[in-house]
């Protein structure tokens, strides 16, 4: 099994990289698989909206010029996927919110039921806002999302401030734990149960 883990900070090395790093040895100790891909430092520009990726069936975005559709197959071939972002006006990062309105428009259905979560390091505030606002992404996916005795939030301003928050590392240290047993779990049920059928997307619309 393997998880990836999608870095949305600009900062490659620092506080949310090792939140996701303190999940991912959790996950390696449990025999998984672990690989963190930064996002937040790249430049990805947001969707269109054109519903190309829709109608060209294709598993990919019409935007060809960024690392969006090698990660859409990264995550295919995935068994959890988790996302880390800072807290920017306390909401997620710029470059990891396009990234994730692409990604999870075009793949939502490659997700389903694959084990999902969300991490999030903060300075001061906004934290719980933009874990929220991550796990978003994850409902809307019908993933499968594991918990932790918090909130997956830690805090640090430099780079490596992380460390003085113990809470915050018990948090991320459980959030491993949880997540490697439920993989585990999910895996072992898919060869007794099978999946429940998806269902086309409705649109309603109110105003014509």
């Amino acid at each position: 099994m393997k998880v990836i883990g999608f870095n949305g900070s600009p900062h490659q090395n620092g506080n949310t990289y090792g939140s996701l790093m303190l999940v991912g040895e959790e996950l390696q100790r449990e025999g998984i698989d672990f690989e963190i891909v930064q996002i937040g430092n790249k430049t990805i520009r947001g969707c269109l909206a054109c519903n190309g990726c829709i109608k060209n069936k294709a598993e990919l975005c019409i935007i060809e010029n960024d690392e969006v559709n090698e990660c859409i197959q990264k995550i295919k071939a995935a068994d959890g996927i988790l996302l880390g972002s800072p807290v920017h006006f306390s909401g997620i990062g710029g470059t990891m919110k396009s990234f994730l309105d692409r990604v999870f428009y075009v793949a939502a259905e490659l997700l389903r039921y694959k084990v999902g979560a969300a991490v999030v390091a903060v300075r001061r505030s906004g934290g719980v806002a933009t874990f929220d606002a991550l796990n978003h992404y994850i409902n809307y996916a019908q993933m499968i999302m594991p918990g932790s005795n918090y909130w997956n939030v830690v805090h640090g301003t430099v780079p490596g401030e992380f460390n003085q928050d113990t809470e915050g590392q018990q948090i991320m240290r459980l959030l491993g734990k949880n997540m490697a047993w439920l993989m585990k779990v999910v895996a072992a049920g898919k060869a007794q149960i099978p999946a429940a059928p998806g269902e086309k997307k409705i649109f309603t619309n109110f105003v014509r």
